[in-house]
């Protein structure tokens, strides 16, 4: 992409949060992201001042900075009942995003590999998110988390390619569009609806993915079968 940087979008908030014991017994998370005012540093492992519960899935560089839309909130607000919901979306961080983005920006239009400049950094799209039953517990829905994967309203990750400074109001501009076809809805849409396609996952497995989802394709592809979510969406084994 030789033009010069276009503006795709802006941030609403940017959000931190404290690693705190959670809802079941020796479980910890970081998932109650609160706005931030003024200018943070965003360096390799994430914005200053914010923490993961469990640095095996969550965090590290392909995990550094998780984006939701804004534009999401509404939709949830109709969805969902009860009077936590209710509560946790008057405000960006509801999910556990540190961005918070407007607008209309989302899965839809944002592509793997993207790089964005925001403030003084450069971010690239790792990948989008894999949600967990740490969201069943947080809105008091038990199936939450399946909702958010199915819906593909799941947010996405960046990297951090180049630490600086960002704050509520940045615009986010879009640098370079390697893979214009491969948007996050339509790599979400592949693990949500179990594709087991072999030529779709060999395209998939051509992009520039974390070694995360790199093994979940992968993987599909060599045995022929689909991962249990069991774990991951439920907290169970199987």
């Amino acid at each position: 992409m030789s033009e010069a940087p276009v503006v795709i979008g802006r941030l609403r908030a940017v959000l931190t949060g404290k690693a705190r014991a959670y809802t079941r017994a020796g479980s910890v998370s970081a998932i109650d992201k609160q706005p931030q005012a003024g200018a943070l540093m965003v360096g390799a492992l994430g914005l200053d001042g914010d923490e993961q519960g469990d640095p095996r899935v969550h965090g590290g560089p392909d995990k550094a900075v998780h984006c939701y839309t804004w534009a999401h909130y509404g939709a949830w607000r109709r969805e969902l009942p009860g009077e936590t919901a209710a509560a946790l979306l008057r405000q960006p961080g509801a999910f556990g995003e540190n961005f918070s983005l407007e607008p209309g920006l989302d899965e839809t239009n944002v592509c793997i590999a993207d790089q964005w400049a925001v403030g003084g950094a450069l971010f690239e799209v790792s990948q989008g998110r894999q949600p967990c039953w740490k969201l069943n517990d947080r809105f008091g829905v038990p199936d939450m988390a399946r909702r958010v994967q199915q819906g593909g309203h799941a947010g996405w990750y960046l990297r951090v390619l180049r630490p600086g400074l960002v704050q509520t109001g940045d615009a986010v501009r879009l640098v370079a569009r390697p893979h214009p076809d491969w948007t996050l809805e339509r790599l979400l849409h592949a693990i949500a609806e179990r594709d087991g396609d072999p030529h779709t996952l060999q395209q998939i497995l051509a992009l520039p993915l974390p070694p995360s989802w790199a093994r979940l394709f992968r993987r599909r592809l060599e045995t022929g079968q689909i991962e249990s979510w069991a774990l991951r969406l439920d907290g169970e084994g199987g």
